[in-house]
């Protein structure tokens, strides 16, 4: 019979959790990321900047002098869940300065999914296994605190990353051979490790399971990835024969470079959030000029530094990371914030024509009567001060009389910015 995966305990099971914070301090960790270890190979900052375009790693690992993520390592064992290390990676955005992501790094010597599930806050979950000395606010200290719900991000539980590989007992999760089909099992895994959900907890309507277990990412013959919107999963096709076998590098690479990968989208989204809250808002101010080209200074910002859909050579991140925007629908929606501003913009560029055109309209009914009167005048070669002065005041007479038609009313208008009077009124 084969196993139901709430009872499996893997052979090798690495958690990552990743939770929003709001920074009260700059931490006096290390800085850069965790600088996990295997054999000669360190994945420290350099190591991974390899893996991605040069903005991305900047806003991943910061530059020399201008920090944005640090680390520490720390051992912390409880109810069978082992802290290996912490990091804290900024992620400030304009109108939230403090916001950064802080990741928990452990392994697991019981079954997963209940540990997932107990995170999610399953219904007839177990207690949070991130409690007692491995509660946030403890860990943290005085450096962070969770945010409040009101966030975005903290709109869901903490996001989770799982790892798994079975042994050869677990066959659902098994290929029969190198090249065969997986079967349908695994993918029943993969997806309730993403998902920190048994099928109790959440019943996949078979409409859409096809449709949502094609976005798994075969990363080779041996183990693929799912991404949803509130964790993600690591699971092996073949069965683990422990230290020294392939493994060891698949955790190391879904604990350090396919983990930033995730991480990037978060920041993409948070940002994509702020520019749609600022769309929001463009009408909020009496200066539409100055909000539109400032709305549009910041999508410039954002575009030339967080936005990458294509962030390496090495494709497994790339697939990560465009199935996390996928979940979140982040290229439709920064689509339709590029869409949103040219439409504001156009409407000011109507509004500055139209006061143009307006200040031109008054420059003509100013000028106009004025230029006549002055010039019958020196036609006739009358010099009379007297009659300047009642030029002068039959022209702004005229000018007022103009002012007061629909045209004078219209050039008025358009100088302070405002359509004018509609047809028939």
């Amino acid at each position: 019979m084969n196993p139901a995966l709430e009872g499996v305990a893997g052979v090798r099971q690495a958690l990552t959790v990743v939770l929003p914070v709001r920074l009260h301090r700059t931490p006096d960790w290390a800085e850069g990321p965790i600088p996990f270890e295997l054999g000669s190979r360190r994945t420290d900052s350099a190591t991974r900047s390899v893996y991605f375009a040069a903005a991305s790693a900047r806003v991943l690992y910061g530059t020399p002098g201008r920090p944005c993520r640090w680390h520490r390592f720390l051992t912390v064992d409880h109810d069978e869940l082992h802290l290996k290390g912490m990091e804290i990676l900024r992620t400030a955005t304009a109108r939230s300065p403090g916001h950064a992501l802080a990741v928990l790094h452990f392994t697991v010597t019981r079954p997963l999914l209940p540990v997932l599930r107990a995170i999610g806050h399953r219904r007839t979950a177990d207690p949070d296994p991130l409690s007692g000395p491995l509660a946030p606010d403890q860990l943290l200290g005085d450096i962070a605190e969770l945010r409040a719900g009101t966030d975005t991000f903290a709109l869901g539980r903490p996001y989770t990353i799982a790892f798994l590989t079975p042994d050869a007992q677990h066959t659902p999760a098994l290929r029969t051979a190198q090249d065969a089909a997986l079967p349908q099992s695994a993918d029943a895994w993969l997806w309730q490790l993403a998902s920190r959900s048994t099928p109790k907890d959440f019943p996949l309507a078979p409409e859409i399971a096809s449709e949502q277990l094609d976005q798994a990412v075969r990363i080779s013959a041996d183990w693929s990835s799912l991404v949803l919107r509130h964790g993600a999963a690591f699971l092996g096709h073949r069965a683990d024969s422990g230290e020294g076998d392939f493994y060891e590098f698949g955790e190391l690479h879904a604990r350090t470079v396919y983990l930033d990968a995730i991480l990037l989208g978060s920041l993409q989204r948070d940002h994509i959030d702020e520019l749609t809250d600022d769309l929001s808002e463009v009408f909020d101010s009496v200066r539409l000029a100055g909000r539109v080209a400032s709305l549009e200074k910041n999508i410039a910002v954002f575009r030339s530094t967080y936005w990458r859909q294509h962030l390496t050579a090495h494709g497994p991140a790339n697939e990560l990371l465009l199935a996390f925007q996928s979940q979140h629908r982040l290229p439709a929606r920064f689509n339709e914030i590029l869409a949103e501003a040219a439409d504001y913009s156009r409407l000011v560029q109507t509004q500055e024509s139209q006061q143009i055109s307006g200040a031109l309209g008054v420059l003509t009914i100013l000028g106009l009567p004025l230029g006549t009167a002055l010039g019958i005048l020196q036609v006739l070669g009358d010099e009379s001060l007297t009659h300047l002065l009642v030029a002068l005041a039959l022209s702004v007479a005229a000018t007022a009389a103009v002012l007061t038609t629909r045209y004078g009313r219209l050039v008025l208008s358009s100088l302070r910015g405002r359509a004018g009077p509609q047809r028939g009124s």
